[in-house]
């Protein structure tokens, strides 16, 4: 009988300590449930100001996509092959021509005037000349190229200025005005003078003349 009750004490403290730990258990692995009263108030929250919350917070630097794109477009010119530019550049000088560099000294009606090939020139009418007509100036008194001098005495022989009539217009109106005192006389007239406008096309046959080498 002894034995009997002392098992039986031993299976109550067994249970109730299995009840023990399995209420324990519980309330750790439980998840937390707030009570619904606080939920139902609304909550305010007040920042109180601080030194640390009113400074300024302080920001690395980055550079921007426009400042790194630029930095590499600056950087491409450097990469270029230097040899390919002076290629260009001759042939750019080979495809315009180079003028001659020569000059001459040309009369025409009682005047002279200097003349450069490719450069036009006002002179006084030429009569029967029409426009696009070419014509050809034999009164040449001098020649100049780089290194020469051709000096005509008084004209450089075989020598002659070619050229092209642009355009035949008038001067710029010039007024006269006659007056005499106490006749009540006053005469205002206006004239134009016709001119002959022609662009040079060049200059021929002062090779086979003496030519005066100018010392450099």
């Amino acid at each position: 009988m002894a034995s009997s009750y002392a098992t039986l004490a031993l299976c109550s403290s067994f249970a109730s300590h299995c009840k023990l730990l399995n209420h324990h258990n519980s309330l750790l692995f439980s998840p937390f449930k707030a009570p619904t009263s606080s939920l139902s108030k609304p909550i305010s929250l007040k920042l109180n100001s601080s030194p640390l919350l009113s400074k300024t917070p302080t920001f690395c630097t980055i550079p921007k996509a426009s400042e790194s794109d630029a930095a590499v477009v600056e950087a491409e010119p450097d990469n270029v092959d230097p040899e390919l530019e002076p290629v260009q550049i001759v042939e750019a000088a080979k495809d315009e021509p180079k003028r001659e560099e020569i000059f001459a000294v040309v009369m025409i009606g009682g005047r002279q005037y200097i003349v450069f090939p490719g450069r036009y020139l006002y002179t006084q009418r030429l009569k029967g000349a029409n426009v696009n007509d070419k014509i050809v100036l034999n009164k040449v008194l001098l020649v100049g190229t780089k290194t020469t001098t051709y000096i005509g005495k008084p004209v450089v022989t075989n020598a002659a200025v070619h050229a092209v009539v642009e355009e035949q217009g008038l001067n710029p109106k010039v007024v006269v005005f006659k007056y005499k005192k106490k006749k009540n006389y006053r005469r205002n007239i206006g004239h134009r003078q016709p001119n002959t406008r022609i662009r040079i096309t060049g200059i021929t046959g002062y090779q086979d003349y003496p030519a005066v080498t100018l010392d450099s």
